[in-house]
């Protein structure tokens, strides 16, 4: 039977069995991400260890620690066992995870294609409930310049000024820009509004000798490339 299975607590377990021994003696590379979760909720109860709930937390996203990250605390509390602080723990133990892989793109990268800018920008968006729109500006050598949110929205879109964004890009004397939206949805196609959009953005981006290089929508699913797509 597995041991996780069994209705003893985590403490009658060998000791090189439980989460927090077993990352002390062995490393965090040992652990599975039931035991990972499970470290963060600290404790089950008389009906489950806190590794059996891990691991139905997880089973309910298919084990995909992507989709985990994409649920809020009130997700979390609908599973027996998990209150406030738990859930508040968890959540935050992922964002930490999406703003380390945010980090790995860096001013030195060099943004010359789109999945370097996936990199950098889907940690940020990818798991939001909603949505928001970034600007990315970028020096003659394709170096990171700023990464900044112009607009937040709702469920079903945002509205990005394009005033607000043409300044940021004069404002920091950028030679290209690109901006990148998500779809809470995971759907990947563009609208007829987001194609717009960004022709203006290049037009009016154009008559400042800003570039506007490409535009990413992303999601859990990837992300979508205008310009790989040949639409900019």
């Amino acid at each position: 039977m597995d041991k996780y299975n069994k209705s003893f607590s985590i403490k009658a377990w060998a000791e090189e069995d439980r989460p927090r021994e077993k990352l002390l003696l062995k490393s965090k590379a040992a652990l599975s991400d039931a035991e990972l979760v499970a470290i963060l909720i600290g404790s089950g109860s008389r009906e489950q260890t806190a590794v059996q709930l891990a691991q139905k937390i997880l089973q309910s996203v298919n084990n995909d620690l992507q989709v985990l990250a994409t649920l809020n605390v009130s997700d979390l509390k609908k599973f027996k066992g998990i209150g406030e602080a738990k859930a508040v723990s968890i959540v935050a133990a992922l964002e930490i995870g999406n703003r380390k892989l945010a980090q790995t793109s860096n001013k030195k990268e060099i943004f010359t294609d789109s999945k370097a800018v996936a990199r950098l920008i889907q940690p940020l968006l990818a798991d939001l409930p909603h949505e928001e729109f970034w600007v990315i500006l970028l020096n003659r050598s394709n170096r990171l310049i700023l990464k900044q949110r112009v607009s937040i929205g709702g469920v079903a879109g945002t509205v990005a000024d394009i005033k607000i964004i043409l300044k940021l890009a004069l404002d920091h004397l950028a030679s290209s820009i690109i901006v990148c939206h998500n779809h809470p949805s995971g759907n990947l196609k563009p609208s007829e509004a987001d194609v717009r959009l960004t022709k203006k953005l290049k037009e009016a981006a154009s008559l400042m000798d800003v570039l506007v290089a490409d535009h990413l929508i992303v999601s859990h699913q990837g992300y979508y490339s205008f310009a790989d797509s040949g639409i900019i």
